[in-house]
């Protein structure tokens, strides 16, 4: 039974991320993201601070001697939340989830093909290379169908669909980079209660200044607003990302990419029951093609090599990462 705890953890953060981005790409029509952002990721920081206060105290003192690698998570969270947040408002989101997830395996193989080596990587066979080939192309065709409007979402301003489409992608690339430098401080004996605690604080002070600048909530007026975007956002984007940290560390890289790769799918499925969307077979191609791709370059990878160390993001090539050293 305990083998089956890290892929439920993955296939549950899988699961809610298809809720998460069409509960809040509709909420966003509403409610600035901003405010979500410092809503869902103040809870997260007090919650997971609270909790390792009482588990594992002696975390924070593992922390001193490791600010760069905490700088760095903080910077690219904070860049890459608030890119896919605005990507969110304003584009079909499995489109937006999909460039998302895809950004992280080519991010890998763009370093690695420009010799900024991330780890130890393997070469990369011709049947791999197939699979990149494919996700590339899934992320090139899904801009050309939200520019010719044939996405599942109508597309009211080209200018900001363009920007969104931009910004998803940088979205993918900076967690990616921010899972690596969480997962370093993790590979430090950081706990993972510890990890979240300490990743947001950069974007909670950006997204609060945002907020201030503008003066109010964002729309945010009633208790009853507040007290149920709270819960929305510890449901369906605190706890997923908790239960990602633990299940990634349990979970096989062949597995838990397998796993995130029907993200999409999922996310396109659940936004057929949104009244904002309707259905997009173009859409639907991109998805299966990036998903198929993804899957071919995980399992061909899985049979010629059995990697030794967990993934952090879109690649197991990320995990061993020589990015700092654990000492002060």
């Amino acid at each position: 039974m305990s083998t089956l705890l890290g892929p439920t953890y993955v296939l549950i953060f899988t699961l809610s991320q298809a809720f998460r981005d069409v509960y809040f790409g509709s909420v966003f029509q509403r409610f600035d993201f901003f405010a979500i952002i410092v809503l869902a990721f103040s809870l997260s920081t007090v919650l997971f601070g609270v909790v390792t206060l009482m588990r594992a105290p002696d975390d924070f003192g593992r922390l001193r001697g490791q600010s760069w690698p905490i700088i760095a998570a903080n910077v690219t969270t904070a860049a890459a939340w608030t890119c896919f947040f605005f990507a969110l408002t304003y584009l079909d989101p499995a489109i937006v989830n999909t460039i998302h997830s895809a950004m992280g395996p080519l991010t890998v193989v763009v370093l690695g093909a420009s010799g900024i080596a991330l780890a130890k990587p393997k070469a990369i066979g011709r049947i791999e290379y197939a699979g990149y080939a494919g996700i590339a192309a899934s992320v090139a065709a899904l801009w050309w169908v939200v520019i010719a409007g044939h996405s599942g979402l109508t597309t009211d301003n080209l200018a900001a669909s363009v920007i969104g489409l931009a910004c998803v992608s940088v979205s993918g690339v900076s967690i990616t980079f921010s899972l690596l430098y969480c997962k370093r401080l993790q590979d430090c004996g950081i706990g993972a209660d510890t990890v979240t605690t300490v990743r947001y604080p950069a974007l909670i002070v950006f997204a609060g200044a945002i907020m201030l600048w503008r003066g109010g909530w964002g729309g945010i007026d009633t208790p009853q607003q507040f007290g149920s975007l709270s819960l929305a956002s510890t449901a369906f984007i605190v706890l997923p990302l908790y239960a990602f940290q633990l299940g990634i560390g349990r979970t096989a890289p062949l597995t838990a990419q397998v796993i995130r790769s029907l993200g999409p799918v999922f996310v396109f499925a659940l936004e057929q029951f949104d009244g904002r969307t309707h259905y997009s077979m173009p859409t639907l191609v991109c998805i299966l093609v990036y998903s198929v791709s993804i899957i071919l370059t995980n399992i061909v990878h899985g049979w010629r090599d059995e990697p030794t160390s967990t993934a952090a993001a879109g690649s197991s090539a990320l995990a061993s990462a020589p990015v700092h050293s654990c000492r002060s």
